[in-house]
């Protein structure tokens, strides 16, 4: 519940931010779930990705928790983000620039050239593979990085992220364009061109990955500067909202990432904004001192009473300080004003069957049914739902979540065994026809091992 790593090769989401690590290398990278920082990314993004003519919803976007700055594109119609890059920014458009520049990659075809392993890896397999590559290039040994390289279910592309100058510079027009058909400028992305430019006389070790994997050249500096100088849409000013979301995302991140103390330092107590209260209740809620935290955290629900995060964050501080009961409220009321996100529902459906209350069974239930229409690759939501199921006395439909969670989890073994019990025990209809073709998708998947 809340904030918590999980040693597992699959990504999964939780109550509240989550962090989980792949398990391919040594300290790999982890990702980053929660609800409130994927929803302001990709308010971010999606204007742009339909300015490039693709579809949003097939875009997947991944927050990555690294320090340094990145941003990459991978494996298909994969964006990957670090948080570093969040925390760096200074406002949304620098952001922005960044993601506009990657989807001209995607738009631009500029993966196409990766072989068909490779275009088929799970997201856990390239993460992998990034941290192997980074390894190689910063230490310049080759072995540094093998484990990692090797671990990443053979997907073994060095320069799989490397694009050429002439990608770049395609990239950089294919994004400069979308940001004009927005209307919104480029400037942010030369902001970070010049961040990155102070960056090319360090060393290998010290460089971000972003500047090792796309090279950058005086001429695609100057391009941007050009394009800039002439747009007029340069002078376009961040949407105030986007600035709130922008101000409150670096909060929370900085506010959970880092310790406590630090947060309380660089968010003082004088400075009443949305996002420095944010940060403290946070901090404090680490700590932990509800007594601190929870004041914070009423005082905005209070003051923004349509967001639904301010009450997920309370509802999260109930929950792991053992006021389950309490943390019901606050949930319930955060999916009543985001019901179309589904972190939110496997929240709220957690603390409901957390309650032990029997009758709260058939509530998260619908929450969870609705949660795995958009987390279908999330165990997570599979083992909750497969819980509900059990204590409904449906254990078909126990099983055949179990079969899901194996499959999410990539243990096919687990998945073979349910699925088989799933399919003994469903009555004819949609639900055994389904556990028939994950039985044969995880034998097919075993026979290959």
């Amino acid at each position: 519940m809340g904030m918590r790593t999980i040693l597992k090769s699959v990504l999964m989401a939780a109550v509240g931010l989550v962090l989980v690590h792949p398990a391919l290398a040594q300290q790999p990278p982890s990702f980053i779930r929660d609800a409130e920082i994927e929803s302001t990314i990709r308010t971010f993004a999606t204007p742009i990705f339909r300015a490039a003519g693709l579809d949003p919803e097939a875009v997947h976007i991944y927050l990555i928790n690294d320090s340094q700055l990145n941003a990459f594109v991978a494996g298909g119609q994969n964006l990957f983000l670090n948080t570093g890059t969040i925390l760096r920014s200074e406002r949304p458009n620098q952001l922005v620039g960044v993601m506009a520049h990657e989807t001209g990659h995607i738009a631009g075809g500029h993966l196409a050239r990766t072989d068909e392993a490779l275009r088929n890896a799970s997201i856990e397999s390239i993460i992998g593979l990034i941290a192997g590559v980074a390894a190689a290039v910063a230490t310049g040994n080759g072995a540094a990085g093998s484990a990692a390289i090797l671990g990443s279910s053979g997907v073994a592309q060095r320069s799989f992220l490397q694009f050429s100058v002439a990608q770049e510079a395609s990239a950089d027009q294919a994004g400069m364009t979308f940001l004009d058909r927005t209307q919104q400028s480029s400037r942010g992305l030369l902001e970070f061109f010049q961040i990155l430019e102070g960056q090319e006389f360090l060393s290998a070790a010290q460089q971000s990955p972003y500047l090792r994997t796309h090279p950058l050249t005086s001429q695609r500096v100057e391009t941007v500067n050009a394009h800039v100088v002439q747009s007029r849409y340069s002078n376009v000013p961040d949407p105030p909202e986007w600035v709130m979301m922008h101000a409150r995302m670096k909060a929370k991140l900085a506010a959970f990432l880092g310790p406590p103390g630090q947060s309380l330092g660089v968010y003082k107590e004088d400075d009443h904004s949305a996002p420095s209260r944010y940060a403290r209740a946070i901090a404090y809620y680490r700590i932990p001192d509800l007594k601190r935290a929870l004041p914070l955290i009423d005082g905005l629900i209070t003051e923004f009473p349509t967001s639904p995060y301010y009450p997920e964050m309370k509802g999260q501080m109930l929950f792991e300080n053992g006021h389950v009961s309490e943390a019901l409220a606050p949930y319930e009321q955060a999916v009543k004003l985001a019901p179309k996100v589904p972190l939110l529902r496997m929240e709220l459906a957690q603390v409901q069957l957390e309650t032990n209350d029997q009758t709260l069974v058939p509530k998260a239930l619908v929450n969870l049914k609705e949660a795995v229409r958009f987390e279908d690759r999330n165990p997570e939501a599979w083992r909750l739902l497969a819980i509900a199921y059990g204590r409904s006395g449906d254990t078909g439909m126990t099983a055949l979540a179990l079969a899901e969670q194996g499959m999410a989890e990539g243990d096919t073994k687990m998945a073979q065994q349910e699925s088989t019990r799933a399919v003994k025990l469903l009555p004819p209809g949609p639900a055994r026809l389904h556990a028939q073709d994950l039985l044969e998708d995880a034998r097919h998947q075993n026979n290959r091992k």
